[in-house]
């Protein structure tokens, strides 16, 4: 059977659709928030009592909200208590923007908030524009409105202005990363995303290098060619490199990039969570889509980015249980389960980390790497293990800005002798608990000593529903995240 991808498909929508955002004394738009707390007077313009407001059932609790019709559609967005945060900010431009889903100019009034003009104008772009997302490429008769302008009404222009620019690169990220999630495998192999990156690379002031399967088996990578020994599919290795001039330090980013995972030979089961394999790749997409921000939020490090991508397929060739895979670098691993096969494409891309001319200062991972990190913590929260006291909390800020919520979890040492293996180096698994923890010790094994930080994503990765700025399909989550932590990145003591 052939089969004929339309050549005219855009893997790659947000970065076509980006609207106009301008910073303003006064709003002029469709639609405009206007923000109540549980607590107080109401806002200048409410006309309606708290008691009819209650009446209705709107009682100002975060997310809720309650249009009003008019000449300009007003909608009453609850804010709880007090709106102090970012995260709060964010929150409720989403909830504004998903109540007024069918208007293409809104605006969004941050005058007398807790936090700084620039800020509060950041949140909400980033709310705004998320919420609005849609990924619909190969959708017929696409529903979403999509969002033209958006008026920031501040008194503080040059400021919110600031925080508007700002807000329009992270929001780009990380709907690139969830453009890249939610293309279908087909759409969307290692070659293509290999392609991708050439294309976009010099519009964002970087440098790649694609290697296909004959510079992959050049370098040695055991892992990534053994995950890929079932497909038909040709591998990547993709590097992606942001060099500023007189850059005060390096630091690595490796994704693992799974472009789609069956489990090869250790099958999944048929159920909704394999047809949402097509997600297994965003920490590379992640990785990819936060290093086209780096420039423009003026990091002055040098970032190496290492996208390890293949797909997981079973056939005749694939690798079975049992087999032993050599890593770059000569660690050999004897794989008890092809369905932990992400560890073994992130071990090639972390010993390729520690080579580099330039050693980092600190060596990220980020992947869709167990279900246990999404039995442990669930949907909305991220897995994080670290060897580093230091580079733990540097990521612990950036996700505290990004509310791209991590908890640190602990590299047990007392669960690596689980790693062992009666005929190599090391197992790919350990024993059937404690699964988070044995995925991070192993991939500890690859970073030769230099600082190091893993974030799973695994239970992030998607949404089943529309939730303020989260929307249906992939979440995108880590690309703002790593942003984050670029732009702050301090080397750590080693």
């Amino acid at each position: 059977m052939t089969v004929v991808i339309d050549a005219s498909f855009n893997p790659i929508p947000s970065l076509d659709q980006q609207p106009q955002v301008v910073a303003a004394a006064e709003a002029q738009a469709a639609a405009q928030a206007v923000f109540v707390s549980t607590e107080g007077e109401l806002p200048s313009g409410v006309t309606v009592s708290r008691e009819a407001l209650a009446a209705v059932g709107f009682t100002a609790k975060p997310g809720q909200t309650y249009p009003v019709a008019g000449e300009t559609l007003t909608v009453l967005v609850g804010v709880g208590e007090k709106l102090e945060t970012q995260a709060q900010v964010r929150d409720a431009a989403a909830a504004f923007t998903r109540a007024a889903s069918e208007i293409a100019d809104l605006a969004v009034d941050v005058r007398g908030l807790a936090i700084s003009a620039s800020e509060a104008a950041q949140a909400v772009v980033e709310g705004s524009l998320l919420a609005r997302y849609r990924w619909d490429e190969l959708t017929t008769d696409p529903k979403t409105v999509t969002l033209e302008k958006l008026t920031v009404v501040t008194d503080d222009e040059k400021q919110a202005t600031e925080g508007i620019e700002r807000g329009l690169v992270l929001a780009r990220i990380a709907g690139l990363a969830r453009d890249l999630a939610n293309t279908p495998p087909r759409h969307l192999s290692a070659e293509k995303f290999g392609e991708i990156a050439q294309k976009l690379a010099p519009e964002f002031g970087l440098e790649v290098e694609v290697y296909d399967r004959a510079q992959i088996m050049e370098l040695g990578l055991g892992g990534l060619l053994g995950v890929n020994a079932g497909s038909t599919e040709e591998p990547r290795m993709i590097k992606v490199m942001y060099r500023p001039e007189n850059a005060k330090g390096h630091l690595a980013l490796v994704g693992k990039g799974i472009m789609y995972d069956s489990g090869g030979i250790s099958l999944k089961p048929s159920n909704a969570m394999h047809a949402a394999m097509k997600f297994d790749m965003m920490g590379a997409a992640a990785v990819f889509s936060s290093m086209t921000s780096l420039r423009e939020l003026g990091v002055e490090h040098q970032v190496t980015g290492w996208l390890m991508c293949t797909d997981n397929m079973p056939s005749g060739s694939a690798t079975k249980l049992g087999d032993v895979l050599t890593i770059r670098g000569g660690t050999t691993v004897e794989v008890k389960n092809t369905d932990a096969e992400g560890r073994l494409v992130l071990a090639d891309g972390l010993v390729l980390a520690t080579e580099e001319e330039q050693r980092p200062d600190a060596i990220i991972d980020i992947a869709t790497l167990t279900g246990a990190a999404q039995m442990a913590l669930g949907e909305r929260t991220a897995a994080m293990l670290a060897n580093n006291d230091e580079v733990a909390a540097q990521l612990e800020a950036a996700a505290l800005v990004s509310d791209e919520n991590i908890w640190r979890m602990p590299l047990d040492h007392r669960y690596r002798e689980q790693l062992k293996s009666n005929t190599a180096d090391l197992s790919n698994i350990g024993g059937s608990s404690a699964g988070l923890i044995l995925a991070g010790l192993f991939l500890n094994e690859f970073v030769d000593g230099i600082a190091w930080g893993h974030l799973d994503i695994a239970g992030t990765m998607m949404s089943d529903k529309n939730d303020l700025w989260r929307s249906t399909g992939s979440t995108g989550f880590g690309a703002r995240l790593l942003a984050e932590f670029a732009a702050a990145f301090e080397a750590p003591r080693q």
